[in-house]
């Protein structure tokens, strides 16, 4: 078992989520949007590194592609707040279920 923070840092993390799943959309993001979402994306792993909660090695990953997820749908739908968005990562975290793989984006 490990921390949640091994070797992963934040909004590098999520750009490279980004990167993963901006395909799968219909519009782009621009430099500030990237930077909204950088930021909910960071303090929503601040809550998950600040909850004490520790997650095995291999789910590390995944738990962040919940938040990254969430957060990325969110901005599709229109969402910039950065409270929102890390408010509704966090609810999306919550409700999963850590061993299956996260649902594709919509």
């Amino acid at each position: 078992m490990v921390t949640p923070t091994a070797g992963l840092d934040g909004s590098g993390a999520m750009h490279r989520l980004l990167a993963e799943h901006l395909g799968e959309f219909d519009q782009v993001f621009d430099a500030e949007d990237m930077q909204i979402l950088g930021a909910a994306f960071d303090k929503a792993w601040e809550a998950v590194q600040a909850s004490g909660v520790i997650y095995p090695e291999d789910k590390v990953e995944l738990v962040r592609a919940i938040l990254a997820k969430h957060i990325i749908a969110a901005a599709k739908d229109g969402e910039r707040d950065h409270g929102r968005l890390r408010d509704g990562a966090l609810l999306a975290l919550a409700q999963s279920n850590l061993r299956s793989v996260p649902r594709p984006l919509r």
